[in-house]
């Protein structure tokens, strides 16, 4: 197959070469943040569901034609054939709707609900991988979860080679199950990572029962990852721990010159004397705000991240729809209405609140990491560890947001460059 026919449906690769395009620009030091700006609106593709879903059709079919040139009805005929052959309905539950239809809509849709990944798992005979690359890359999303009883069967299915009409068969073992009662409130807090290894170690149908039964006797227990939240707040702690060294250095260098000012004052002041001048001045410096952890906000993090979006007049942060990157950036915007949601346990930790949060870490530390592509590496590697522990997939460079970030974590100044790009987005007048 030709070079230009293979770039057709490299995603990523012609993400890289977009992204090694900007960073190795002449220019990228000095206007760094238009070059990024100008690539994410005008170059890198945003990729849908059904660009993937066709991707690994193509693949997986052995089609020889170039990718481009493959017809939508080829595609449909293959998803109904496998569908067939695989004995899989075109839903987990009755609907009267025809596959041809939902075929159509599947190839061409930007997003689909998380199940429609899992029967396509079942309808293109799909491995454990192959519906996680679908969970992770396509819907941006976390791997199977271990909690889920429904993804747990699903798993164990993919895994074992069985198609539909066995997953019908242990759905309605679990739905026959009785619970088998635990400890609840240790079972709740236990960091998903480990559940997920238990679910690893079922290794037969008496296994899975038995494991299946753990997951009824709460049927209501969170789908929100535990170890998701748990790096989250690690991340958020030591987010508040830098903005709080950042307010204290600004208050020390404002308090000191209003106390210059206040000791000018008060010397030819001749009404008071040495000592009630003395007693005086360390009052005055008593007076002086110290910032801890417990200080900082919600807000102030929205403050310094989201510094460069604008706010109405009630002081909330303006809607997406605003920016002409809404479409790349849709659902990244870190307010502190969304960190408080995240806080409370009321809303799942998404890859991006993850990804984010290093990134404001590691744009404070450029003096440990002056050199740019050390500071890459470094950034790289910890916000992999970091997805990976949370069943997100590496970082993706095909994803805007994080190709975004990547670029940004290149530029003498990370979060200036950052907040540049976002301050442009909002920009009406910037000339396109």
């Amino acid at each position: 197959m030709k070079n230009f026919e293979l770039k057709d449906y490299d995603f990523t690769g012609d993400a890289w070469e977009l992204m090694l395009d900007v960073v190795d620009d002449t220019q990228f030091l000095d206007k760094d943040a238009q070059l990024i700006y100008d690539s994410l609106k005008h170059r890198l593709k945003i990729r849908s569901f059904g660009d993937y879903l066709r991707r690994y059709i193509y693949r997986k079919a052995g089609l020889t034609e170039p990718f481009r040139e493959v017809p939508l009805d080829e595609y449909r005929l293959i998803i109904q054939s496998s569908f067939s052959d695989n004995y899989t309905p075109a839903s987990f539950t009755s609907t009267t709707a025809k596959l041809s239809a939902l075929s159509k809509n599947w190839l061409t849709q930007q997003t689909v609900r998380r199940n429609v990944v899992f029967l396509l798992g079942f309808g293109l005979n799909m491995s454990v991988d192959d519906v996680n690359m679908f969970l992770t890359k396509a819907l941006r999303e976390q791997k199977i979860n271990p909690k889920d009883p429904f993804e747990v069967i699903c798993w164990y299915c993919y895994k074992n080679g069985y198609n539909f009409l066995k997953f019908e068969q242990l759905w309605q073992i679990y739905t026959d199950l009785s619970p088998n009662p635990i400890d609840i409130e240790n079972f709740n807090s236990e960091q998903t990572v480990n559940i997920r290894n238990s679910m690893r170690s079922i290794n037969g149908d008496k296994a899975l029962a038995e494991y299946l039964a753990k997951l009824k006797a709460n049927e209501k227990m969170s789908v929100i990852s535990v170890t998701a939240k748990k790096c989250f707040d690690e991340l958020y702690d030591e987010a508040r721990e830098l903005i709080a060294k950042m307010y204290n250095a600004y208050e020390s260098e404002e308090y000191e010159i209003a106390v210059s000012g206040y000791i000018k004052k008060l010397l030819y002041n001749e009404r008071v004397g040495d000592m009630e001048k003395q007693k005086r001045v360390g009052e005055f410096r008593s007076k002086k705000k110290v910032f801890c952890r417990e200080d900082i906000t919600e807000s102030d993090i929205e403050h310094i991240i989201c510094s460069a979006i604008p706010t109405d007049r009630h002081g909330n942060i303006v809607p997406g729809r605003a920016s002409k990157l809404n479409e790349q950036f849709e659902g990244k915007r870190f307010s502190r209405q969304r960190i408080g949601e995240i806080l409370m346990g009321n809303i799942p930790v998404t890859r991006f609140d993850l990804i984010t949060l290093n990134f404001f870490l590691f744009s404070q530390k450029l003096d440990v990491y002056s050199d740019s592509k050390i500071r890459y590496i470094e950034f790289q590697h910890s916000t992999n560890k970091i997805l990976e522990k949370c069943s997100f997939g590496r970082l993706y460079v095909q994803n805007p947001y994080e190709c975004f970030v990547l670029m940004c974590i290149l530029s003498n100044d990370p979060l200036g460059t950052y907040a540049d790009v976002l301050e442009m987005s909002y920009n009406v007048l910037i000339s396109e």
